[in-house]
């Protein structure tokens, strides 16, 4: 099941994996197969397309990128069950891994996908060769939570038009450029029966309740026990994730490196798409190299960065 009929002219996904429970999981690559395996996966109410510029700019420096659709987002399955939980986000992941022959992959996950990351590799569910957490963390601030769960329940009953999902998402991101060309909104919607635009994941992933108390105590043992490279990249201007949650990570996992994208919100690799990939190819050309031997990291960054990607204009 999904949320409705694509609107002509969206991207097809490249690529098909079954997940777990045999959950058809939608995705895309970019780069040689033969390239050291990324999997980018993105934040809660996202899709794939999220991470478009970073998968090419990652292939073009040799990678092999693949992007996926949680299930319940984008052109996954919805899950009959109705379950959306992390746990069963990992066993996607493994699935997906294991389709593609069980390399040992870097791991890159914005929000949910970051925090998903995170517990896979803490709980050695996933053998990756490192990690690099977008704007997430084990603390959290809850008024930048309270702001995304807000803007997910706007318009249960749906939009009457593209003009109307483009105002939602601009009022939820004021420091965007709002798009002249609506076009690019089509891949954030289906068109439902009653002919009205609804967002593309399903409702019932933000069913239930969430203890972000035990959520932050499993994410913290999770980074206690990070020995693989690890990046952390927050967008200077989120309103989820302080410097003091920032620093409270770097405590708990003292040989991460850390980037600090300035002008860029919770969205990182949106807002400020092409200074976020290049930070992410500096960190694996000196972690995971397409050829060679690493080098030694450096710990602390301030990226300046330059126009946002208006092509990736997906919600959080």
């Amino acid at each position: 099941m999904t949320a409705g009929t694509r609107l002509p002219g969206t991207p097809e996904p490249m690529h098909f994996w079954k997940g777990v429970g045999g959950i058809q999981i939608a995705g895309d690559s970019w780069g040689d197969p033969k390239g050291p395996l990324v999997l980018l996966q993105h934040g809660g109410g996202q899709t794939r397309h999220a991470w478009k510029g970073t998968g090419q700019l990652l292939g073009q420096a040799g990678y092999h990128a693949i992007a996926f659709d949680a299930r319940g987002h984008g052109d996954s399955d919805w899950a009959p069950d109705g379950l959306y939980g992390q746990d069963v986000m990992i066993q996607d992941l493994e699935c997906v891994i294991a389709a593609l022959g069980n390399p040992r992959p870097v791991l890159v996950g914005a929000s949910m996908g970051g925090g998903t990351s995170l517990v896979a590799v803490g709980e050695d569910h996933v053998d990756a060769s490192a990690l690099i957490m977008v704007d997430i963390a084990p603390r959290i601030e809850t008024e930048g939570i309270d702001k995304i769960q807000a803007f997910m329940s706007l318009k249960p009953e749906g939009f009457n038009s593209l003009e109307d999902v483009a105002e939602a998402i601009s009022s939820y991101q004021p420091q965007r450029v709002r798009p002249k060309n609506l076009d690019g909104l089509a891949k954030n919607v289906r068109l439902g029966t009653d002919g009205k635009y609804h967002w593309h994941w399903d409702p019932l992933f933000r069913a239930g309740a969430r203890n972000l108390g035990r959520r932050e105590h499993r994410l913290e043992l999770c980074a206690r026990r990070l020995t693989l490279p690890t990046l952390l990249v927050r967008g200077g201007l989120s309103d989820v994730l302080s410097e003091e949650g920032a620093q409270h990570f770097l405590t708990l996992c003292p040989q991460a490196e850390y980037v600090n994208v300035t002008n860029a919100g919770h969205m990182v690799a949106g807002d400020r798409n092409d200074i976020f990939g290049t930070s992410v190819i500096a960190f694996l050309g000196r972690t995971v190299p397409v050829s060679g031997q690493p080098v030694h990291p450096a710990h602390h960054i301030d990226v300046h960065p330059f126009a946002p990607d208006e092509d990736i204009i997906d919600v959080p």
